[in-house]
């Protein structure tokens, strides 16, 4: 049906940065048709009383994980109840597509490792209809609905993949592979892809670096190449200032064949966090020296640390911090594998040894830092940290206590890893800079260490409401506008008559990041449901996506409104405003 509504009452602040103001606006088609003052509801309109409430546009995720997720959770939960009007995704390198069936099994794996989708719905119920990307968004329009505008880069890994298949782990490309790449990109961009997702982060489970750490500069400066005859789309770089920090020698070289190509490049970031100050000060050197040249580099970041809920199943937690005798118990697949190697004193030796040899900077070398938080047998102890449990049985070393409490607790027990501390004044300083790009919360992925929606709410309520760190307008512009304008998702991110009505309704004094909770509603290959962790609504007034209602009178509407979307050309940008 054709929604006609009329917010009234509310103080609009529109996503350019600028003041917030008391204003109506009118909804018609999905569009923002007319904004005033005491604007007159025509008959058949619906009012949305908005006193008290602020009236901004819709919330724009810049860094998710939906890709595999929305084939089986398409509600989407609980992002319509946060203001969530947009989703981007593809990121990290990891995309659907392309894909042939050869390769869809390191899609899968990889997906299921760094960002805990898990395997069972990822390889029934995703259709896997496709090889090249224009093929995969044409099979998602068929198959999937949702509540939530989605976007997606197309990734390097996938590419290499499907050209190279297992030897795109180990070599450079040809000049002929490079070639094909090079053709499944274009044919990406022009079906509507964000641009070029790129890893030079991440180690598999069997630490071995990821395909795209294998491409030499030929191949990154012919696939930036046909990026660039795509203006509105970007190339984005995940560095390492997290584990074995070579960000600063990545940043340069991509900054390098991305200056040379012309294209707008977003990189993974500006370290925030206080274990990163020195790792910082090269990648401020070259943020500053990219924007003294006015190269259209942009730094992202998020204002929430990064936190990790370790389960025995399935984690990344311990490869990623240098740990691998430990990830040999996640990546066997039976609890008497696991439960084997736990009890083994071979093991155990070992498992000490690599306990001791983590990265310096790994919170796993801190046992207070570890709190034992989920029992599956209910055995316990739960509620009480590594280092309290150590001193209560004796034992001497946190490899050995943990793996006791392993053993008695089960492998879909539960440690919540303390989250690394925030550096504020860098936060600060990146919500206000012109080259930032924030809202990497990573929802969608991880659902059982959670990482998920509601960042956003905690920007609105921890810095604007309870401790005026910034105002509202600044708030709202690095959430929607900003962003938009940065993607070239024209048409959205502003209040704005004539733009598209993307739009969150909320009173500030009613929402909260709330705490995370499980659904158990993720099929386990097995006729069976797992878990995934979520959170209830902040909640919102009212989210429209596309002028549709899609989080009304404090639930969800029921309503997937949702559209496949990518950049436009640069002549229909939406502004950047606030630089």
């Amino acid at each position: 049906m054709r929604y006609t509504l009329l917010i009234k009452g509310g103080t609009v602040v529109d996503g350019t940065g600028g003041p917030a103001y008391p204003g109506d606006v009118r909804v018609d088609g999905g569009r923002i048709v007319e904004i005033g003052a005491d604007l007159t509801a025509a008959t058949g309109e619906r009012v949305i009383d908005a006193t008290g409430c602020y009236v901004t546009p819709g919330f724009i995720e810049t860094h998710n994980h939906w890709d595999g997720a929305l084939w089986w959770s398409p509600m989407m939960e609980p992002a319509p109840g946060y203001g969530v009007t947009t989703s981007i995704n593809g990121n990290c390198g990891f995309s659907m597509a392309p894909a042939r069936r050869e390769t869809r099994a390191d899609i899968i794996d990889i997906f299921n490792f760094f960002e805990d989708i898990p395997e069972a719905p990822m390889e029934k119920i995703v259709a896997w209809d496709w090889r090249t990307w224009s093929e995969y968004r044409a099979s998602f329009e068929r198959n999937v609905k949702t509540p939530v505008n989605f976007a997606a880069f197309c990734g390097h890994i996938a590419l290499r993949l499907f050209v190279m298949g297992e030897e795109a782990w180990t070599r450079v490309a040809t000049p002929g592979e490079v070639e094909q790449m090079c053709s499944l990109l274009d044919d990406a961009l022009r079906a509507g892809a964000m641009g070029l997702s790129t890893n030079q982060l991440d180690y598999d489970k069997n630490e071995r670096p990821l395909p795209s750490q294998r491409a030499d500069d030929a191949e990154y400066a012919a696939l930036l190449a046909v990026l660039a005859r795509y203006p509105a789309a970007t190339f984005q770089v995940i560095v390492d200032h997290f584990f074995r920090m070579t960000g600063p020698v990545q940043v340069e070289r991509m900054g390098r064949l991305s200056k040379a190509a012309g294209v707008r490049m977003q990189w993974l970031g500006l370290p925030a966090l206080k274990y990163q100050a020195e790792i910082r000060k090269p990648a401020q050197v070259l943020h500053d020296k990219f924007k003294a040249e006015g190269l259209d580099f942009w730094t992202s970041y998020h204002h929430v640390s990064p936190t990790s809920v370790i389960n025995f199943n399935r984690s990344l937690v311990f490869s990623q911090n240098g740990n691998s005798v430990w990830q040999e118990v996640i990546n066997v697949p039976t609890w008497e594998e696991k439960s084997a190697l736990l009890s083994d004193p071979s093991w155990r030796d070992r498992a000490r040894e690599s306990w001791n040899n983590q990265f310096a900077h790994s919170a796993l070398n801190d046992p207070t830092s570890l709190t034992l938080r989920e029992s599956e047998s209910g055995y316990g102890p739960i509620g009480i940290t590594l280092a309290e449990y150590m001193a209560q049985t004796g034992v001497s070393h946190a490899s050995d206590a943990l793996a006791q409490w392993v053993l008695n607790n089960g492998a879909e027990s539960v440690v919540h890893k303390r989250s690394l501390e925030v550096d504020e004044p860098v936060v600060l300083q990146l919500i206000r800079d012109p080259r930032s790009i924030g809202q990497v919360s990573d929802a969608g992925a991880h659902g059982k260490m959670f990482c998920g929606v509601g960042d956003n709410a905690l920007l609105l309520t921890d810095y604007v409401r309870d401790r005026g760190l910034i105002t509202i307008e600044e708030a709202i512009h690095v959430l929607t506008g900003k962003i938009a304008g940065f993607f070239n998702l024209a048409g959205r991110g502003l209040i704005q008559v004539g733009m598209i009505a993307d739009i969150a309704v909320f009173n500030l004094a009613e929402i909260e990041r709330r705490p995370e909770e499980k659904l158990w509603d993720v099929w386990d290959g097995e006729g069976g449901r797992t878990y995934r962790y979520t959170r209830a609504p902040a909640p919102m007034r009212l989210t429209l996506v596309n002028g549709v209602p899609t989080f009304d009178h404090g639930a969800f509407a029921g309503r997937f409104a949702g559209a496949f979307i990518g950049p436009e050309t640069p002549g229909e940008r939406v502004a950047i405003a606030a630089e």
